[in-house]
């Protein structure tokens, strides 16, 4: 088994691991990106089969929109659940409290309200993803709206950060949220206080959110590769 072909079905044993732990009858959240995508088609599969009944997604991005419906789970919207049961999504840094960065996808807004609300919020990744304190390989995403980007960037440049404007691939111009916002990517040299960082960053008149999930995470699901066999791991707290 090639490495690239092990790392695909290990991404999709974690999301069959994370779709295996809803039940039916529950709301929910659908969360982004590559690993959430393999959980979803294996909550499809679960419902196609009969194995699962009732349930009802609702995503965190028109990624998440789209799969759903190929996949034949029900959605609905926050306005018509007065809870979530159940959320699930991937993440770009977990660190050993369990807190997270997340938004390479530029969808962490929607993700940290869905995921958020949850009762029991599982992360899937892989085991790269794993840090020893947040900022160390991935750059923090702060979701700004379009007219206050330079002011935000000089504030965040005042915190210490080094923000850079997400620029679009193959599109000309920057990266375009799901709400219509500008992505600023920052390096900070050390996220020692998450939980302040978090609240600092979104008092910044334009921040609309940033990727700081602090406190939510229930439980981590990681996939492995060990001598070309793909496992799952458990952390929680």
């Amino acid at each position: 088994m090639s490495e690239m072909d092990a790392t695909t079905m290990m991404k999709q044993m974690v999301g069959k691991a994370a779709a295996d732990r809803v039940k039916s009858g529950s709301i929910v959240g659908l969360g982004t990106g590559s690993t959430a995508a393999f959980m979803i088609a294996s909550l499809g599969e679960r419902l196609k089969s009969g194995e699962l009944k009732d349930i009802v997604g609702i995503t965190t991005s028109f990624q998440g929109d789209v799969l759903a419906r190929q996949h034949g789970i029900p959605l609905t919207t926050l306005d018509a659940v007065d809870h979530i049961d159940i959320a699930i999504d991937g993440a770009d840094e977990v660190d050993p409290n369990l807190n997270l960065i997340k938004g390479g996808g530029a969808a962490h807004t929607r993700e940290k309200i869905v995921d958020g609300l949850a009762d029991r919020f599982i992360v899937v990744v892989d085991s790269s993803k794993l840090v020893d304190k947040l900022g160390s390989t991935f750059l923090l995403p702060v979701e700004v709206i379009p007219m206050a980007y330079s002011p935000v960037m000089r504030a965040i440049e005042k915190l210490g950060g080094k923000p850079q404007l997400r620029m679009g691939v193959k599109k000309a111009g920057p990266v375009v949220t799901d709400q219509g916002n500008f992505v600023i990517d920052v390096k900070f040299d050390a996220i020692d206080n998450p939980v302040e960082l978090e609240k600092t960053l979104n008092n910044i008149p334009g921040v609309l959110e940033n990727g700081l999930f602090v406190n939510v995470t229930d439980l981590v699901l990681v996939g492995e590769v060990k001598d070309g066999k793909p496992s799952v791991r458990e952390i929680s707290k």
